[in-house]
Parts: C-alpha cells; sequence; structure tokens
C-alpha cells in the first residue's frame, strides 16, 4: 500500500499539527505521548512520523516524507527547494534582530557582530543591506552574547518579547514573519498532487470554518 508519508515536528508545533489533522478527521492513530516516532492511519492510507523541527525539511527534501510541516524559519535557514504549499493559522511568531536599546543594527564599514543559530537567514538578510557582519553561532542563550560583550545584535525568534526584556534587550527590526508551512517534496508533489492537494483542501475547509465561528 502506498501511504502518503507525512513529516510532523516534536514538541508544541507537533501537538498544534496533530490537533489540525484530528480536526480535519484524520490521524486518529496520532499519540505523541508515546515513544513511538512512526504512527500508521491504514484507513485513510497516512503514515505520521516524528521528528526533531530542524530535520522535518532535510526528510522531505530527500524524499523520505512526501509532505511535513514545519515553521517558515527552518524553510529558509536550510535554503531547500521543497514546495512551500500553504501557510497554516497556528504558532506565528517573527524571525527578529534584537539588542540593547539603542544599538544600531547598521553601522556602514563596521563589522556588525551578530549572534544566532539562524546563520543562513542572517547571512542572506544582512547580505541584502549590505552590512558586513561577523556571524557567531550559539545553540542556545542567545540573549546573554550582548550583555557579555560577544556580539553586538543577536538574531532570534521571538514570540512574545518577555525573554528578550527580561534580559535587557529589545526588538530593534523583524526580519520576516514566521509560521507553520505544509512543504512537500518536488517529485512526490508530481506523483501524488491529487492526495496533497486534497489535504490542503481539507486544511482550508477547517480553516474557513474557524474563522466563520470566530467571527
Amino acid at each position: 500500500m502506498d501511504y502518503l508519508t507525512i513529516a510532523l515536528a516534536k514538541g508544541r508545533l507537533g501537538q498544534q499539527s496533530a490537533e489540525l489533522f484530528k480536526e480535519i478527521g484524520l490521524g486518529e492513530t496520532l499519540d505523541l505521548k508515546s515513544r513511538q516516532l512512526v504512527f500508521i492511519d491504514t484507513a485513510n492510507q497516512l503514515k505520521f512520523m516524528l521528528l526533531k523541527n530542524s530535520d522535518v525539511v532535510t526528510y522531505v527534501d530527500n524524499g523520505v516524507a512526501d509532505i511535513g510541516i514545519v515553521g517558515r524559519d527552518m524553510v529558509e535557514e536550510n535554503q531547500t527547494k521543497v514546495y512551500q504549499l500553504h501557510p497554516l493559522q497556528f504558532g506565528h511568531c517573527k524571525m527578529c534582530i534584537a539588542g540593547k536599546k539603542g544599538e544600531r543594527v547598521y553601522k556602514n564599514n563596521t563589522v556588525l557582530r551578530v549572534a544566532t543559530k539562524f546563520t543562513a537567514s542572517a547571512k542572506k538578510f544582512f547580505d541584502s543591506k549590505e552590512q558586513v557582519i561577523k556571524i557567531i553561532k550559539l545553540n542556545g542563550s542567545v540573549e546573554l552574547a550582548p550583555q557579555l560583550g560577544l556580539s553586538d545584535v543577536i538574531v532570534d525568534i521571538v514570540e512574545t518579547g518577555n525573554t528578550l526584556k527580561a534580559n535587557g534587550l529589545e526588538v530593534l527590526e523583524t526580519m520576516y514573519e514566521i509560521y507553520p508551512m505544509l512543504i512537500a517534496n518536488r517529485i512526490a508533489y508530481k506523483f501524488k498532487m491529487a492526495e496533497i492537494d486534497g489535504l490542503i483542501n481539507r486544511i482550508k475547509m477547517q480553516e474557513e470554518n474557524s474563522n466563520v465561528k470566530n467571527y
């Protein structure tokens, strides 16, 4: 049996994605509280796999998964050629440049020190602004970098801004909006277009119904 294979991220995004599928009548076998990483929905010919958020794009890009749900930040950071098919209506936040109040983001010919784990996104953005930067790659506690003199600014995901404020930082500029995106492998989309588009249409109908209820 040829299943449509769907990659979901672990954590809150995975939970929200699982709830979305169950709202449209799919993925009843998904149990995020178990230790399983693969779930089969035989009735609907679906196979779900739970992955680390940063790996969803890789699995889809390499054709192990046909489609996936992942934050736009991961798509931008991986710079792959997956199809970005449909933005989803939950989990919105922003990729921002943050630093101490009054810090200058653009320093003409001076090198700007940027601490981030989103190195590709930072380089692409500052290149577009013709600002020379030195990237300092950090995998955690990035907010400490400006405070301890390691960097001038940071590039990171911001949802409420409370963590920045607690560490004496503020948003200096928004780079782009982040939202969960349904992505597809290019070859898989060619051969499974009907199934994938059918799934997207079910999601769109659910979103429209939710918007009407909330109106």
